[in-house]
């Protein structure tokens, strides 16, 4: 005596469900989100900390610029700068670059700044920054022929700039 395979459902049930399971699953994909990058969270530097990197950042005035550079051996660039100081003296690692700076850490007042805090210029499409350490100065690397220097934030050039300020 042979044994038929009974099917628990008939083929055609299972294929008339097919549009049903499919949109079921469709909707499952279009609510759910997509992964997101996690946001480097603020770093909450200590008032040492900020010194340092105040001091550190004005010694390497005189450095020449270079377009990419991140030690003071190769050169600068703004946002090199800021990376090389940060993660000497703070062990933070800062974004490379000037856009993402402009996100990191939380936005400061002007009239609330402290030493190691961040200067980008630019407003919504940031094009430069720099590392704020004290009296109205920030140091930076400017541009390609150029050398890490010291200016001040009134100055004739950079008070007619589109400022933020970020606290790491």
């Amino acid at each position: 005596m042979s044994a038929q395979p009974t099917s628990p459902l008939p083929r055609r049930h299972l294929l008339a469900q097919l549009p049903a399971w499919g949109g079921a699953l469709l909707l499952a994909a279009c609510g759910s989100a997509p992964p997101q990058r996690a946001t480097p969270l603020p770093s909450h530097l200590t008032h040492e900390q900020a010194s340092d990197i105040a001091i550190h950042a004005l010694g390497l005035v005189g450095t020449p610029y270079r377009y990419g550079g991140n030690t003071p051996e190769g050169g600068f660039d703004c946002s090199g700068l800021i990376g090389y100081v940060y993660r000497s003296r703070a062990g933070v690692a800062p974004p490379r670059t000037v856009a993402q700076l402009n996100g990191f850490g939380a936005p400061v007042d002007g009239d609330d700044l402290r030493t190691g805090d961040l200067v980008v210029f630019g407003g919504a499409r940031p094009t430069h920054a720099g590392i704020y350490v004290g009296q109205g100065r920030f140091v930076h690397a400017p541009s390609t022929g150029g050398e890490v220097r010291l200016d001040r934030l009134n100055g004739p050039y950079w008070s007619r700039q589109t400022v933020a300020f970020r606290r790491p």
